[in-house]
């Protein structure tokens, strides 16, 4: 299927069953999504077409899209981005951008203060509206944050502070590994000391 999204808001209405909600899960999934539980699914997998009576099932499932970027809205110098996921039954998976595979943290950080990604509210399901509308202040924080382009620094500002924690971690390690080094290098010079002495006194 390809669906050409216009200017503006698109709204996709139907009849219950009708795959309103495989729409906008299909894109949070292609954006990212990792929880398979936000995707009404049990395992990766549950995003593959499983077939019916008359059509077999299929070995993988792919979205992609594709982004117009001349107003170079996303920081990358292509008047088009694609975005595209692959995932296959033995739970193979690929991210490509532009053809290209690259990393999940590739796309994320790309998005990233654009009003795109698994997080923000370029695309909402059923029932999203009235959640954001009677959520807390503290939660619609989060919407203003990414509308307004700060979120990129604030996962760069986490990602900073978990890199110096780890280093503290490791240096710490580091230094208790030296620290019982010198002791037992201590240790061996002591009883080095005392069979010396002893062999002094023999003499």
């Amino acid at each position: 299927f390809e669906f050409d999204f216009k200017d503006g808001i698109t709204a996709v209405v139907g009849p219950n069953g009708s795959g309103k909600s495989n729409l906008s899960d299909a894109i949070r999934w292609a954006l990212g999504e990792q929880s398979i539980k936000l995707l009404r699914g049990s395992t990766m997998s549950d995003v593959i077409f499983s077939g019916t009576s008359t059509r077999k099932q299929s070995g993988m499932a792919e979205v992609s899209i594709v982004i117009d970027n001349r107003d170079r809205s996303i920081p990358l110098d292509f008047d088009e981005v694609s975005v595209t996921r692959r995932v296959f039954r033995d739970g193979e998976s690929h991210f490509l951008m532009n053809n290209v595979e690259c990393r999940l943290r590739d796309i994320t950080d790309m998005f990233a203060g654009t009003g795109l990604g698994k997080e923000t509210y370029a695309a909402i399901e059923q029932g999203k509206v009235d959640a954001i509308i009677s959520s807390q202040l503290s939660d619609r924080r989060g919407i203003f944050d990414e509308a307004s382009g700060i979120m990129r620094y604030k996962n760069r500002k986490r990602e900073a502070e978990k890199k110096l924690a780890t280093k503290h971690v490791v240096e710490t390690a580091q230094g208790g590994v030296a620290h019982y080094a010198a002791l037992e290098r201590a240790g061996q010079l002591d009883t080095q000391a005392a069979q010396a002495g002893a062999i002094s006194a023999l003499r």
